[in-house]
């Protein structure tokens, strides 16, 4: 799918303002990205005829919006590396045998499986919540999507290493998908906030005092 049109936030004298911008004019470069399954580029309008939409509160509204949808959409996506990243983890500690028997066998594997796990219980609550404030327009949405972000980022990152270490040495390969999750997961820890940021907007959002 690619864009007939761009949608840009800028800023207009000591405002802020929405604009159109016609794909053609836009000039997109290709840029390299940890995740090969997700390629990223640098958009400039250099030049660029363009079509105010929205200014003031208005462009500010519309643009907090836009960033709270893709937050709370982008920490169903972690949820749904983290889920993935338990299952075949899973799958792999059942029918990999060492010493005779199942690795999942093992109590400190069973451990980690299981810890794991209530991380990614309590990841598809918030990312659930999240989106389904977003779809009712809540006003907790802020609130939701934060803690969203702030878990599932920490999760989804969480799983994928999980998932490569116990996968032994066939998790480190090119051959295998579990590099695959974890690059994912690395990026969108970063893609609309860090999970630090997230943590901080939410004391704010909350009226806590710094520590």
């Amino acid at each position: 799918l690619v864009a007939d049109r761009f949608v840009v936030p800028a800023r207009e004298g000591d405002g802020a303002a929405v604009f159109i911008v016609d794909a053609a004019d836009a000039s997109v470069e290709p840029v390299v990205s940890m995740d090969l399954t997700r390629p990223l580029s640098t958009v400039s309008f250099d030049g660029a005829a363009a079509s105010r939409v929205a200014t003031g509160q208005q462009a500010r509204r519309a643009f907090a919006d836009a960033l709270l949808t893709a937050a709370a959409v982008l920490a169903s996506e972690q949820l749904g590396v983290a889920e993935r990243c338990l299952e075949m983890t899973i799958g792999h500690l059942k029918t990999r045998y060492q010493f005779g028997r199942p690795l999942g066998s093992f109590q400190a594997l069973k451990h980690r499986l299981a810890d794991l796990w209530v991380a990614v219980t309590q990841a598809r609550a918030v990312a659930r919540y999240a989106v389904g404030c977003v779809a009712a327009d809540d006003a907790d949405t802020e609130v939701a999507v934060a803690v969203a972000q702030a878990h599932c980022s920490v999760v989804a990152v969480r799983a994928a290493e999980e998932c490569v270490q116990m996968h032994g040495g066939i998790g480190f390969t090119w051959e295998h998908p579990a590099h695959l999750y974890l690059k994912r997961a690395k990026t969108t820890s970063i893609a609309l906030g860090t999970p630090d940021w997230h943590r901080e907007r939410l004391a704010t959002l909350v009226d806590l005092a710094p520590a």
